[in-house]
């Protein structure tokens, strides 16, 4: 009987493809790395190996606006992951853990929703909603629409976790009389740990990042560091400006490497 060669790496072409894609989704980021670091003010010309650009990020005539939009990102980026995890955590909770309810199925999908929506649409959206109920824009509308819109992400990765998880721990720990509650808290959530710390630092990072949302939401005044340097990018590109992204970057990877290596060192136990 012939077997079936499952070994992808074989088929034709795929490694050319493989390499044509990371070249265009990775080239860009190289360029901006590499440029941060360049000791000229033009952004192509190279001029020699300098960290003057990132001295300039925290001591140039625009280190202000930066570090109150850094501030405004990163305090909105925690509040945002910390309430849609826990709000992920009760959702994945009634759902994997509730057993069959009326409108399962169609809680699931709103919930999964906005996930496929484009965020443009959810945007225009949430500042219809804001404008309708007189909610005055500025730095809590953007921590209310992030909130909403990493809910899906939390959600993801806690809902997997969980379902990993059979209920005969919970059952054994009721068995030896634990209440419901001692089961949860005690037996379930730190079983479900890798998973909600996952859903945490996914929750942050597109909070972080996010763009689109907060453009739109976000009133006179309040920036946060992608509509900061998408406000400096529109008078010119600055090198000053790639050694912010280039932090950006590499702090999101920092973060994305965290959260595999917890989901990792649960997967090998």
């Amino acid at each position: 009987m012939a077997t079936v060669n499952n070994d992808i790496k074989t088929y034709k072409g795929f490694r050319a493809i493989t390499l044509l894609c990371l070249l265009v989704l990775y080239a860009p980021l190289v360029i901006v790395t590499i440029y941060s670091f360049n000791a000229s003010a033009s952004i192509t010309n190279w001029e020699g190996l300098s960290f003057r650009w990132y001295a300039d990020v925290f001591t140039g005539p625009e280190s202000d606006k930066f570090k109150v939009a850094a501030f405004n990102s990163f305090t909105i980026a925690i509040m945002a992951a910390t309430a849609s995890t826990t709000i992920a955590t009760l959702a994945a909770t009634a759902m994997v853990r509730g057993g069959k309810f009326k409108l399962r199925t169609v809680s699931f999908g709103l919930i999964s929703l906005p996930l496929m929506v484009p965020e443009i649409v959810t945007a225009v959206a949430t500042l219809i909603f804001f404008n309708s109920i007189g909610f005055t824009r500025g730095y809590l509308t953007i921590l209310v629409a992030h909130i909403a819109f990493c809910i899906p992400f939390a959600y993801l990765p806690i809902s997997a976790r969980m379902q990993g998880i059979e209920d005969s721990f919970e059952q054994a720990a009721m068995d030896l009389y634990a209440t419901k509650r001692q089961a949860f808290t005690k037996v379930l959530m730190p079983l479900m740990a890798p998973g909600i710390i996952s859903g945490f630092l996914l929750a942050f990072i597109v909070s972080l990042d996010d763009f689109i949302i907060t453009n739109f939401v976000k009133g006179a005044g309040v920036e946060t560091l992608p509509t900061a340097i998408f406000g400096s990018v529109k008078q010119g590109i600055k090198p000053n400006i790639m050694a912010i992204s280039t932090m950006l970057l590499s702090f999101s990877i920092v973060m994305v490497t965290i959260s595999y290596f917890v989901s990792k060192s649960d997967n090998t136990k």
